[in-house]
């Protein structure tokens, strides 16, 4: 792979002596280079006594700043912003992107990050001073010592959700909010939380479309003469790319799919259905074992700090191959579930939250105890109601995660019990729970959306694909997730997203006639890894994962003989669930080892 400079910025800010001037303070900026990633440059603006430092592709809804944007840049444009709105100017941007302000005494500054964080910063303060960098791992100053805290919250979620980071005393931003550094004192908050309306009664007409002009737009602005391309799995979010795509451009647009040889998770089928609609180049791959071996180490190790979801290695190999036919930027589906009720969870939600109309005296006086009778538990259909009850009593967020992994195998078999004792294992739940709590909706369509803008998009989706086009050395763009489509989705009556139990009924319906119908009618899959699968059948494969599980079983995290036993007996039995398990181990271990070769975490 042809080794690519990547531009970050990172920096100290703020000294004991106030009087320190301007310059002084821009002497302590670092851009290092030197990564396999792509980023865009960083752009930098001093003018009236600050300094501005940008990242990204901000557009400005005041025209005047606009301007300044286009014939200058965002650095100049953000200084500009900041003199005329103070801390209020990051209400004037849209799009992708994070700024830093600093002012020239040495005792003010202003992080913020864009609504999803898609340009993130991360930060610490030591002895009177505001370290920073878009990056975890390369936070100035400050020693890096892993935070056992976040390594359960890792396992918990297969990412580490901001603002923790693996790194003890370093934060990262997270989506929507800004950070006020002031002599030494910070400030976090909020400038971006969505309001739903969830009273509106729009004409079906007229919200169709709006909603195809907004993604038409999306898609035109993000080509921007760029050498585009875009993700095709066959999904309805990256099939509607794709036909806008081609109208954009008035011809074909390349369009890279990855398949996989394995029963259940190749939909390759589906993507050819949309490339054929809209008359894309269609550009296949089928990934194989042998590509994961020698991917692997190189994903794991590319971002900041660990993150387990296992379908950043096919993105990586589908954007590689479209850097390597000369695409600079290309667009991704994310979002269409997450701004419009897609997500299978949300219907089962559903049926589970029905439970709260039943009067309580006749939940609480006959069915509950009912079915607790003696027996009741080996009758198929009582026993399917126990798991029912079960569930539907737990409040949400917390039901969630009532069949997350670690839960269902229980914390004191997987983990070892000096570790557990250094950690709150409640503390996913109530972080979740004042996620869930701040949302401004009623409906628990809105609840879950807003809880899914962050843990989902936020925290995991959108890293998954920046990390990995970077990796890949291309540009990446989400036209499904413009302020203009995000704002439009607040708008829709509730049921319009999901009607009664049909997903995300709007999106389907404006497009139908537009997307072909086996694609509007097919299940959402994606690019999954069949990982567990081939690690029982491909020599290479599980010698890796043996070899990293092998390690890792020193670290002093999880018990020995959990490792043992889901390699030799879990796998094998069910390589489709523990696969996971051992995929989100064996990319902790892989980044240990390039950050901390050799340390226990006790």
């Amino acid at each position: 792979m042809e080794r690519l400079v990547r531009e970050r910025f990172c920096g100290v800010f703020g000294t004991p002596d106030a009087a320190t001037s301007l310059p002084g303070q821009i002497a302590r900026l670092q851009f290092p280079a030197g990564a396999l990633a792509y980023q865009p440059e960083v752009k930098s603006f001093q003018e009236g006594g600050r300094v501005c430092i940008a990242l990204g592709r901000p557009r400005f809804h005041d025209d005047a700043l606009q301007q300044i944007n286009a014939a200058q840049g965002p650095a100049a444009a953000w200084a500009q912003a900041f003199a005329r709105f103070g801390d209020d100017a990051v209400q004037q941007a849209g799009g992708r992107f994070c700024v830093v302000m600093l002012a020239n005494d040495g005792r003010e500054a202003l992080l913020a990050t864009d609504r999803f964080g898609t340009w993130p910063i991360c930060y610490a303060e030591r002895d009177g001073r505001l370290h920073f960098s878009d990056r975890a791992d390369t936070v100035p100053g400050i020693a890096r010592k892993v935070a056992p805290q976040a390594v359960f919250e890792y396992l918990f979620f297969h990412m580490i959700p901001a603002p923790t980071t693996i790194f003890d005393g370093i934060a990262r931003l997270p989506h929507g909010h800004l950070l006020k550094w002031h002599n030494g004192k910070t400030e976090l908050r909020r400038w971006w939380n969505p309001q739903f309306d969830e009273h509106a009664a729009p004409s079906f007409d007229e919200a169709k479309a709006r909603f195809l002009q907004i993604i038409e737009d999306g898609v035109r602005r993000e080509v921007d003469g760029s050498s585009v391309g875009c993700f095709l799995s066959g999904g309805t979010d990256s099939s509607t790319v794709t036909g806008m795509l081609c109208k954009v451009l008035g011809q074909p647009a390349r369009a890279y799919s990855i398949g996989f040889d394995a029963s259940g998770y190749d939909e390759m089928e589906y993507a050819r259905i949309a490339a054929r609609r809209f008359g894309a180049d269609h550009r296949e791959y089928y990934v194989t074992p042998a590509d994961l071996v020698d991917g692997i180490p190189k994903v794991a190790t590319h971002y900041d700090q660990p993150f387990g979801n296992s379908s950043a290695l096919p993105g990586w190999i589908c954007a590689t191959r479209a850097r390597e036919d000369g695409v600079a930027r290309i667009l991704a589906g994310d979002g269409g579930d997450e701004l419009f009720g897609g997500n299978s969870r949300y219907a089962k939600q559903r049926v589970f939250g029905w439970y709260d109309g039943v009067p309580g005296v006749l939940r609480r006086g006959l069915l509950e105890p009912a079915l607790a009778l003696p027996g009741m538990d080996r009758i198929p259909v009582t026993r399917k109601g126990q798991s029912y009850v079960e569930q539907a009593r737990v409040p949400m967020p917390d039901r969630i995660h009532m069949y997350n992994m670690l839960v269902r195998l229980g914390l004191d078999t997987v983990f070892e019990p000096d570790f557990l004792a250094r950690v709150d294992t409640g503390r996913p739940n109530a972080e979740q729970r004042e996620v869930w709590k701040a949302t401004n909706a009623r409906s628990h369509i809105n609840l879950m959306l807003n809880y899914d803008w962050k843990y989902t998009l936020a925290d995991n989706d959108l890293p998954k694909v920046i990390g990995t086009t970077q990796l890949a050395g291309v540009d990446v763009a989400f036209p499904l997730l413009s302020d203009e489509l995000t704002d439009f989705s607040t708008t829709l009556p509730p049921d319009w997203k999901l009607k009664r139990l049909t997903l995300r009924w709007f999106f389907k319906e404006a497009l139908r006639g537009f997307l072909p119908d086996e694609i509007i009618a097919k299940k959402k899959h994606g690019f999954g890894l069949p990982f567990g699968v081939w690690a029982c059948q491909h020599a290479g494969l599980k010698a890796l994962a043996a070899d990293a599980l092998g390690s890792f079983r020193q670290r002093g995290i999880v018990r020995p003989s959990f490792i043992d036993e889901l390699l030799s007996v879990h796998l094998p039995e069910h390589p489709g669930y523990y696969g996971e398990m051992v995929w989100i181990l064996m990319m902790m271990e892989f980044w240990l080892r390039e950050h901390f070769d050799g340390v226990r975490l006790d």
